[in-house]
């Protein structure tokens, strides 16, 4: 399979090109593109990967995004289509700037959700933030892209939201899970060189180190499709191999490879793995900015109706929190469409709105809301996952 980071120079040949296609096409265009009818069809794009290794993951977020549209639409009075946007992670972050500047110059996009990762989201941002769009990441969680100093931020500070925590949530959890559960002493952390994977594995090792567990980092290319390699330098008395990756059947072929070997370190992923078709290896761990929402209630008939519109899909954890931004984009849009008097004059007045959002009863459980201090959920949570011998995964933490 083609690996997902494609060329490096190639990406930023891509990124460059598409910057300067951004400045050719000037202001008027932007401009033109501003004002939304609230009475016909509002356009909100879905950047996320629809084809290549991503694409299961992709394309279970394009299902919860459509679905909410369906139904929240009505009753909000807007006629919403969602319209996706392939960005496959084969070919880099700067794939996510390309597909972006697609949707910038349509005169009925009044949002973008997403990008779905970390690195499209630090791609794309500043382009889409220029053009007034909102855009809420469903699932992008590096720690850069909107918390801390607003100078140091990777992703726009006004106009990037995301509806999930961040790694500086996630790495300790993981890392704190590894200790109190599993009683790690030694932890391989593994990076991919790229964005998500370098973040998450910085923010647990950090974690791991401070409460004296040592760790071994070990770091290839994401073009790597053999690890035997990389294996061969997991010590025999390690605990637990942390790896993040964004591809669940790295997880997987690392993990068969780790018990090819005769290693008994335990395998843990980062949410890019949570995928019980490919990574599967039974007593493996998992991470997950979503629980299992089938277990909170008021549930029950969104699952329902999800399910009869894809009776072929299986509930995953990457759907519900598309469906939690589909939902906070189209409430900030009927708001905008009030104070506009039936039209969005300027789409960054839905940026007025965002930040003051509330979901009760939120898909993800409880109340949903921003800080008031930054574009992060409040109260953010992962929670871990075991996998069973029938490759099931079990809510454990």
């Amino acid at each position: 399979m083609k690996r997902r980071g494609g060329v490096v120079l190639a990406l930023a040949t891509i990124v460059a090109a598409a910057l300067a296609s951004t400045a050719g096409a000037g202001s008027s265009a932007v401009n033109r593109a501003e004002a939304v009818n609230c009475s016909g069809t509002i356009k909100l794009p879905l950047l996320t990967p629809l084809t290549g290794g991503g694409g299961p993951i992709g394309n279970e977020q394009l299902s919860w995004a459509k679905y909410a549209a369906k139904t929240l639409g009505p009753k909000l009075k807007l006629n919403v289509q969602i319209v996706g946007g392939d960005t496959p992670v084969e070919k880099g972050p700067g794939e996510a700037l390309k597909v972006a500047q697609k949707f910038i110059s349509d005169s009925q996009v009044a949002a973008v959700l997403g990008p779905a990762t970390s690195g499209g989201v630090a791609s794309a941002s500043k382009a889409l933030a220029k053009a007034g769009l909102l855009h809420i990441s469903p699932s992008a969680t590096d720690t850069s892209l909107a918390a801390g100093p607003k100078a140091k931020r990777t992703a726009s500070p006004v106009a990037f939201y995301r509806v999930v925590g961040g790694d500086y949530v996630q790495g300790p959890t993981d890392a704190n899970y590894m200790i109190s559960a599993l009683k790690a002493k030694k932890v391989v952390v593994v990076d991919f060189q790229e964005p998500y994977s370098v973040g998450l594995a910085r923010a647990a090792n950090a974690t791991l180190k401070a409460k004296g567990v040592t760790t071994i980092r070990l770091s290839t290319s994401v073009d790597t499709t053999d690890f035997s390699s990389l294996v061969t330098k997991v010590p025999n008395d390690a605990n637990v191999v942390f790896f993040p990756t964004q591809q669940p059947e790295d997880a997987q072929t690392f993990g068969q490879q780790l018990l090819e070997q005769g290693k008994r370190a335990k395998m843990f992923g980062g949410d890019g793995t949570n995928n019980p078709k490919a990574f599967k290896i039974p007593g493996s761990y998992v991470s997950n900015f979503a629980p299992d929402i089938s277990g909170i209630k008021g549930n029950a008939a969104r699952i329902a109706g999800w399910k009869k519109d894809n009776p072929k899909a299986s509930l995953g954890s990457f759907g519900p929190p598309t469906y939690l931004a589909t939902q906070i984009e189209m409430m900030a849009i009927r708001k905008a469409c009030d104070a506009g008097g039936g039209s969005i004059k300027n789409r960054a007045a839905v940026l007025k709105y965002v930040r003051g959002i509330v979901v009760p009863n939120s898909i993800l459980g409880g109340t949903f809301r921003f800080s008031k201090s930054n574009n992060e959920p409040v109260n953010p949570k992962f929670y871990i996952f075991q996998i069973q011998k029938n490759g099931s995964y079990k809510l454990v933490g």
